[in-house]
């Protein structure tokens, strides 16, 4: 029995069921003690091939999982600064995925990553004084990493500084009170589920994720520092897995660069991109799979986990049968609803999960500052033919050159194949996880006034050169954008000269003095932003450095966007230090990962050398050509006292700006329906006694309300639902499936009249049955009330 219990603690099963296996085997073995020899040999071998290490759980693990998805119409989205791309709808649900990792009686770490652009810092800050006032100094700004996995397609208006807000008609409440929420939310599920635990460590390549969008400004980097790289682009997916001692495998975290721009930037419907496709696939993949099932495209079929064919057996009813059972069910009036009905009648709602955590599924993001999603290359609209290399433009014009994602021309299909590529190398990453995290859990953490940082340049014949960081500016080719998202007019990639015209534009805003313009060359400065305070501050100046610690994992928390060789020099700095350290707990078998976009938001990290070539990037580099060596020089300072066991200075804190935001987004006055109609009639319903095969598309459209009414946070706003017998109708997708999408409209800005219409592009993994579509929203009155109501479409059958 100390076998069996030495193997329970470690096995990768769940020692529930083990328990219940062993519960089995004793009453074989008062019946038939043969049978029970067999039973125990094969739960030993089975134990065995499970295991991955003899050793004790050494931490204490929990995470959580939580609805951020913000106002789904009328506000901006963030990201590609299109003032055009307002949300409408909803593609799939957002949301901030925690972990806790906890030293039994010592240090802890938590590290949030969100399906947002970025984090923020006055997001960061807000969360901090939520769990200071309900856990004291348990988590605090040291040892609490809230990341971003850059999607495009949320919605923008939380961060404090003027420039990233510009494009939302500046500050969102609901934007940021969602994300704010949603963090403390799943922060808080992953305190309550702390239990002992181990960690796994993994990591794997993949080559067809991402490309590098600026390899004119790579390749500008030293051939010697070049000659040591493969690829252009960071291949490596590094991944933690979480066992715990009593439920099994919890979850697992990743981190790999690619930028969140599968979607493009006339998308109107919220999305997590690639990186929440790969989030929502595996945590799909899981509850059908369960423990050691490896990925095939048997569990999964067009990106999509199998998932309700397996919890709703296959119907064998004959055709004709279905059609008569659908044409008993026509679609009723609006009816009115309760608030919590859209949460329950959510497919994965935690108000019929069993009670045990939850598994929880994170793709992180990490150095992807030139690493772009569409890796079929950059191509002209106009002509098909390549775009210039050195500019990214066609024929002079840079708004004509868009790369392309791998489902060119469809975004959505493009952002399904990069997600189940991410989610795909997970999946074998986590059943083949073997290297058992063992250590100290540590953390430093400062905040840096990059403005005007002198940095340390070591000489080649010894000694240094000083120079300084700058205040933060951009330069004239921030304005062409990417070729993820292009901007307009006459900019372009690789400027370093500006021209007269927007000059003058930019000197009615704010004249850049010598000393800036000396300070930042090559880059010309388009936009001041770091000398800009009116109303209030443009950009950042003081930004939060960190690192974290869980044993021979080190994570390195930037407030940016690092480029490949940027984020390479960045983490072999710490690396290369920790191992010289002379502390014997950092050898070669550490692993240093980048998590980007982590804590705030201050655009772009190149090396000196990109710099100097001024594409996209370069020019987003806010403070000067000396950024990356200001950032490796107070990382070294971080990693120098982590591994001598030294506290850090704070340093200065920043601006809190939440009392001088500036609001111009409108509220919603009222909703109202035409005469004769009610909150959630069909105005077009499915066809009379219709029919659908597994491929098509199935449309719906309600009347409806402003979705910026209740958020429907952990709840949802389209729901598919199959018939069990003759009455009983059950939740099979909804606006947490990939398959189905909700569109939200109005025929005019001001019109109180609106209307939803729901997509189920139907899988082929969908059960031939029954199938009706509803919608849940919720109405403001003249007044002010909210009433929530619901519809539905007559039934129909799937084949």
């Amino acid at each position: 029995m100390a076998i069996i219990n030495e193997l329970i603690i470690d096995s990768s099963i769940p020692l529930v069921s083990v328990k219940m296996e062993l519960f089995s085997a004793f009453d074989l073995y008062r019946r038939r003690p043969f049978w029970f020899l067999i039973s125990l040999v094969f739960l030993l071998l089975t134990l065995l091939k499970s295991r991955v290490v003899l050793s004790d759980p050494n931490y204490l693990i929990g995470l959580g999982s939580y609805d951020i998805t913000g106002p789904a119409a009328d506000v901006n989205m963030m990201g590609y600064a299109n003032t055009d791309q307002i949300a409408s709808g909803v593609h799939f649900r957002l949301r901030a995925r925690a972990f806790i990792a906890a030293e039994p009686k010592g240090n802890r770490v938590v590290f949030v990553n969100l399906d947002a652009c970025m984090a923020s810092q006055l997001v960061t800050a807000r969360v901090i004084e939520r769990l200071k006032a309900r856990y004291g100094d348990l988590y605090t700004e040291k040892n609490v990493a809230i990341s971003g996995i850059h999607s495009h397609a949320g919605p923008g208006g939380y961060l404090q500084y003027v420039v990233y807000i510009v494009t939302s008609l500046g500050f969102v409440r609901q934007s940021f009170d969602a994300l704010v929420d949603g963090i403390e939310k799943c922060i808080i599920q992953a305190h309550e589920n702390l239990h002992p635990g181990s960690i796994f460590v993994n990591k794997g390549e993949i080559l067809d994720a991402g490309a590098n969008r600026s390899p004119s400004a790579y390749l500008n980097n030293p051939d010697e520092e070049r000659s040591k790289y493969k690829y252009d682009f960071d291949t490596e997916m590094t991944l933690l897995k979480f066992v715990d001692t009593e439920w099994g495998p919890v979850g697992s975290f990743n981190w790999f660069a690619t930028h969140g721009t599968s979607m493009s930037r006339t998308n109107s419907l919220i999305s997590g991109d690639n990186k929440g496709a790969a989030a929502r696939f595996m945590e799909d993949w899981f509850q059908q799979n369960g423990i050691g099932n490896s990925y095939s495209d048997e569990s999964v079929v067009g990106g999509t986990p199998r998932r309700v064919s397996n919890i709703i057996p296959d119907r064998h009813d004959n055709h004709h049968e279905l059609l008569e059972l659908a044409a008993s069910f026509q679609s009723p009036s609006g009816q009115p609803a309760t608030k919590i009905l859209s949460i329950a009648k959510r497919v994965r709602s935690a108000l019929r999960q069993a009670d045990k955590p939850g598994f929880v599924s994170a793709f992180c993001q990490s150095n992807c500052g030139d690493v772009s999603p569409n890796v079929l290359g950059t191509f002209c609209i106009d002509t098909g033919l390549p775009c210039d290399f050195n500019h990214s433009t066609c024929g002079g014009k840079n708004e004509l050159c868009y790369g392309r994602g791998p489902g060119y021309p469809d975004e959505f299909e493009s952002t399904r194949i990069i997600g189940e590529r991410q989610f795909r190398k997970a999946v074998d990453l986590f059943n083949t996880a073997s290297e058992k995290i063992n250590g100290k859990i540590d953390h430093r953490h400062s905040f840096v006034d990059f403005s005007q940082l002198e940095v340390a340049l070591p000489k080649q014949g010894g000694g240094s050169d000083l120079v300084k960081t700058c205040p933060a500016a951009m330069g004239f080719a921030f304005a062409a954008g990417t070729t993820d998202g292009p901007g307009a007019f006459d900019f372009k990639q690789g400027d370093n000269e500006g021209n007269a015209f927007w000059k003058l534009v930019r000197n009615f805003l704010k004249t850049p003095g010598k000393e800036q313009v000396d300070c930042q060359h090559p880059k010309p400065i388009l936009l001041d932003t770091g000398e800009m305070k009116k109303p209030y501050d443009w950009a950042p100046s003081i930004l939060p450095i960190q690192i974290l610690r869980i044993g021979q994992l080190v994570i390195l928390s930037v407030p940016g966007e690092f480029t490949t060789m940027a984020g390479r020099r960045l983490r072999d700095a710490v690396k290369t230090l920790l191992m010289s350290s002379g502390n014997s707990e950092f050898n070669s078998d550490i692993h240093v990962v980048i998590a980007g976009l982590t804590n705030t938001y201050s655009q772009y990290v190149t090396t000196f050398e990109e710099y100097e070539v001024q594409r996209y990037e370069g020019a987003s580099t806010l403070f000067g050509p000396h950024t990356l060596s200001a950032y490796i020089q107070e990382f070294k300072k971080l990693a120098t006292a982590l591994a001598n066991g030294q506290s850090v200075e704070p340093g200065p804190q920043p601006p809190d700006l939440l009392d001088k935001q500036i609001s111009l987004l409108t509220p919603v006055v009222m909703d109202a329906t035409p005469p004769g109609m009610h909150f959630g009639d069909c105005s077009s319903d499915v066809p009379q006694n219709s029919t659908f095969k597994r491929g098509d598309t199935a449309t719906v459209v309600f009347w409806s309300a402003c979705p910026r009414n209740d958020l429907m946070t952990e709840g949802t706003f389209s729901l598919v639902e199959i018939l069990q017998g003759k009455e009983s109708w059950f939740p099979a997708y909804d606006d947490d499936d990939f398959c189905l999408r909700f569109k939200w409209s109005r025929p005019s800005k001001l019109s109180t009249h609106s209307q939803a219409a729901i997509e189920w592009r139907i899988p082929q993994s969908a059960s031939p049955g029954v199938y009706r579509i509803r919608h849940f929203g919720a109405a403001k009155g003249l007044l002010g009330s909210i009433s929530h109501f619901t519809g539905s479409s007559s039934a129909f059958v799937v084949t």
